[in-house]
């Protein structure tokens, strides 16, 4: 198995571009590297659109919560330029990438239509949409639109993983362990690497996310309590290791 290995800052700019010579081993990883962060970056802005409008889902007064798909890509790109500095289709996108944004934005919009009757119920609470589950959702529906090209998922820790679809196969295992979990790891550095393995050469990311203080009513203490959703908290602090996105590229 021949490899290229390096690891990447999360900081790394969203918009690679070359001048016209001759494209380097180094060069077309850092193209793929900047393809994986589009994808990674915009699933985090659905992500904490989701986060944000919490209350509102699970307010039981409402009905109509004014969540509809529309409100929300807009909410999305928003949330996805004030990161990034420019919207998701902004800029000098290659065909692949604009293709990948597209149904990523498309897998997000069919989410939240598909779930409107449940986001507008009335009388009810807590709805079960959080991040978490939209991450899975729009991850599926991404892979049934793009499985032959890039595939997204949220996994973790084995530990930390509690749906069994998102446990780490062996190789986000190995990275979520030997390095993100090293103290001589960068907190933040995400890792990737190309791999030609069966006659296929395909380009795997791992990007490490860390629990900030929002998560803590799910994941932090005191460990062992039963979270809102029914799984024993983790004990969790800010700053602790998550879990991962991870990112597949067919090339």
């Amino acid at each position: 198995m021949a490899r290229i290995i390096i690891a990447l800052l999360v900081s790394l700019p969203m918009f690679v571009s070359f001048s016209a010579h001759k494209v380097t081993a180094q060069e077309s990883l850092a193209v793929l590297a900047d393809e994986g962060q589009r994808l990674a970056s915009l699933l985090r802005a659905g992500r904490g659109v989701i986060s944000s409008n919490q209350n509102l889902i699970n307010d039981p007064s409402i009905g109509d919560k004014g969540l509809d798909s529309s409100t929300f890509i807009k909410a999305v790109e928003e949330q996805y330029k004030e990161l990034n500095g420019a919207l998701p289709l902004e800029g000098d996108l290659s065909d692949e990438q604009r293709q990948l944004t597209e149904a990523q934005l498309e897998s997000m919009a069919e989410i939240i239509d598909e779930n409107q009757e449940l986001i507008n119920t009335e009388g009810m609470g807590f709805k079960g949409l959080i991040p978490a589950i939209f991450a899975r959702l729009v991850n599926e529906r991404f892979f049934e639109k793009q499985g032959a090209l890039a595939k997204v998922k949220v996994t973790a820790p084995l530990h930390l993983v509690r749906n069994r679809k998102a446990r780490p196969d062996d190789w986000e295992a190995a990275v979520l362990t030997e390095k993100f979990d090293s103290p001589d790891w960068t907190k933040g550095a995400a890792f990737y690497e190309e791999l030609t393995a069966d006659g296929e050469i395909v380009f795997r990311m791992l990007l490490p996310e860390y629990y900030s203080e929002s998560c803590l009513s799910c994941h932090g203490g005191p460990k062992g309590e039963m979270d809102v959703t029914g799984f024993p908290k983790e004990g969790g602090a800010t700053g602790d290791l998550a879990g991962a996105i991870s990112i597949t590229l067919k090339r």
